[in-house]
């Protein structure tokens, strides 16, 4: 059915396609080969890093919450960033936020010197470093929107516009938020990836990611280059991913529920200095973030009073929150970008991102909202002890 909700596509893709036993849950296919009933005729499926049953219904399934074309699902979030970037040559001009997640720099940097292509690091919400960049007419445009960690805010529609106008395609990192927050497909851009490992699968215990195309010829260059490149993921991977996708919608809702509590809580505590969280009236983007997503998601930045012996107090205190890198299971966690998910980045690149080694990142999980609060204020509590 085309006029289905989101929330509607997640629960129900695959359900009742076992034509063999009439299993409401879709099986897993692990077979890593497939009959030929003729060696001049092949099958849907020949061979597994190509085509998997199990591996398509997640990517059809993301496919139709992102209203896409066409989509892949890869073996893990870094993995979709490299299948997108393999569309490039190597005279094509990249361009990058300066303030991406550390990992996807780390990428995008160091294939550009190895010669894959030309790399330009801009502050993508400087509209005169936008103009400048858009002067040398790149080939791929790459935006990240809530940018990790510091939740700044792009305009997808009107970077889109600019793109096209030198035939620039538009890839967006919508990992941040999920096709529940935000779909970059309906402004304008080219292609979305997921790292699924976050909010899709939702659980902490799969990798994995996708990336879905705006047309059916992207979509299939994409699924050329996933096969031939080896970079598709594994079908159990695949049935735990779908697992999860499930239940996303009433996830988001209350991960960003808590996440909203937990923001005033940090707003009106001494021991912080900054919050950031699209959310906030006095964000800069906020009013972008209003128009351009569904809601403000529930990821948080926030900066202490002090320095490291207040930045060890307050992980050193918070019980309902994990010490860990990635985001979006259901589980709370707290990360210091600058040494854990940022520290691929040099000193100097982390500067000019704003990633202070103050900076705290929340991913604010589905637990009791009464409890985190209090663990939270608790910790910060205690920072304020340190800091006198």
């Amino acid at each position: 059915m085309s006029n289905r909700k989101v929330a509607t596509h997640a629960v129900r893709q695959g359900l009742e396609s076992d034509s063999q036993f009439g299993a409401v849950v879709p099986p897993i296919y692990l077979s890593t080969n497939y009959i030929f009933d003729d060696y001049r005729d092949p099958p849907q499926y020949d061979y597994g890093r190509g085509g998997n049953p199990t591996r398509n219904a997640v990517a059809d399934a993301i496919n139709k919450l992102e209203g896409g074309a066409g989509a892949v699902m890869t073996s893990s979030g870094l993995a979709s960033i490299t299948l997108v970037v393999s569309l490039l040559k190597s005279d094509d001009l990249l361009v990058i936020p300066h303030d991406c997640y550390g990992g996807s720099y780390r990428l995008f940097t160091n294939l550009a010197n190895k010669g894959h292509f030309k790399l330009a690091v801009v502050d993508q919400t400087n509209e005169q470093q936008l103009r400048a960049v858009f002067k040398d007419r790149p080939a791929m445009v790459w935006l990240e929107t809530p940018s990790n960690p510091l939740l700044r805010i792009v305009d997808i529609g009107a970077i889109c516009q600019q793109a096209k106008a030198v035939d620039a395609k538009v890839v967006v990192d919508n990992t941040f938020l999920s096709p529940f927050g935000q779909q970059p497909l309906q402004l304008g851009a080219d292609i979305v990836i997921h790292s699924t490992t976050k909010y899709i699968n939702g659980h902490s215990d799969v990798i994995g990611g996708v990336a879905i195309a705006n047309t059916e010829q992207l979509a299939e260059e994409l699924s050329w280059w996933a096969n031939t490149l080896g970079l598709t993921g594994s079908p159990f991977d695949g049935y735990l991913t779908l697992r999860g996708l499930r239940t996303l919608g009433p996830r988001i809702r209350q991960h960003t529920e808590n996440a909203q509590i937990l923001v005033e809580t940090l707003v009106n505590h001494p021991a912080v200095t900054k919050v950031y969280y699209p959310g906030l009236e006095d964000h800069p983007q906020h009013q972008l973030a209003k128009r351009q997503q569904n809601n403000f998601g529930a990821m948080i930045s926030f900066e202490l009073i002090g320095g490291e012996d207040e930045v060890a107090t307050l992980v050193g205190n918070l019980n309902e929150f994990c010490l860990a890198e990635s985001l979006g299971g259901v589980e709370s966690l707290v990360c210091v970008p600058a040494t854990m998910t940022h520290r691929a980045m040099a000193p100097e690149a982390r500067l000019e991102a704003g990633v202070k080694d103050t900076l705290i990142r929340l991913s604010v999980g589905i637990e009791d909202s009464q409890d985190l609060t209090a663990d939270l204020t608790h910790a910060l509590d205690k920072v304020l002890e340190t800091n006198k």
